[in-house]
């Protein structure tokens, strides 16, 4: 016990003797501490520029740099891959300074992180089947988007926001309809009729929704539902008139169409 007493006194008394960590930012201006991070953030040291700005920010919280230091960290975190913490400081951003002229970019951001984060998983990419994946971020990477193009319809990043939402539309419609053909061939017809019906009301327009109609055909054939069958034929052929479904082996045949899969 003795010894042991003694060591911890030798360890406490050395810690006297070990210098003092220097800051290196000491003393540096709002000016300095944001052309180290910005770069550090060209030279793709993300981690460190992130510590410039949140140091810039703590110091200087009323210059003109700590609001423009906010969300370059967003982008930051973006880009050292730590979506989370992006996100998070975009809605800080949005929070803070709604009526920022820069605050459309910060929506905008804010749907590019879900969006990328998304691209390979309801993107044809990976091989994992789709019925296990999350569409969540799918889903807020268009929310995002759409404020962005509702609240401002003039900004320079709307137009790309749009083309985007178009893409989540037919990802999310293509989720919904392949989990109904998932249910379609393991026979359970209830299902997937009602997910290839969310596919199509949810998400009108999208370029799945053929595939949509034509498994609430089988499904409503399967379980004997003939209006139900046959409204849903009629919604699709209207919509998609030459539907290769239709055509995949021939004209002359006795066989419904819908019968021959």
């Amino acid at each position: 016990m003795r010894s042991l007493a003694l060591i911890l006194v030798l360890l406490i008394g050395g810690c006297g003797l070990l210098p003092e960590l220097k800051d290196e930012t000491a003393g540096w201006s709002a000016n300095r501490l944001y052309s180290a991070a910005k770069e550090a953030m060209g030279d793709g040291s993300y981690d460190k520029a992130v510590k410039y700005f949140e140091i810039l920010e703590a110091r200087y919280p009323y210059g003109r740099y700590a609001q423009q230091a906010q969300i370059e960290i967003a982008y930051a975190y973006y880009k050292a891959n730590e979506p989370a913490n992006a996100i998070a400081a975009c809605d800080r951003f949005i929070k803070l300074h709604p009526n920022h002229p820069n605050v459309d970019y910060a929506y905008y951001l804010k749907g590019l992180v879900n969006f990328n984060e998304d691209l390979g998983i309801l993107g044809y990419i990976s091989m994992q089947d789709l019925t296990e994946r999350d569409p969540k971020a799918a889903r807020e990477a268009f929310e995002a988007f759409k404020e962005l193009v509702a609240r401002y319809p003039s900004s320079k990043y709307a137009a790309d926001a749009t083309a985007r939402m178009k893409y989540l539309i037919n990802a999310m419609a293509s989720h919904e309809v392949h989990v109904a053909h998932y249910y379609l061939r393991r026979g359970a017809f209830v299902a997937a009729a009602n997910r290839a019906q969310t596919a199509v009301k949810t998400y009108p327009g999208a370029p799945a929704s053929e595939e949509a109609l034509f498994i609430m055909v089988k499904a409503y054939d399967a379980l004997g539902l003939t209006d139900l069958r046959d409204d849903a034929e009629r919604v699709m052929r209207t919509n998609f008139p030459s539907s290769d479904y239709y055509n995949k082996r021939g004209l002359d045949r006795k066989e419904p169409w819908w019968r021959l899969w």
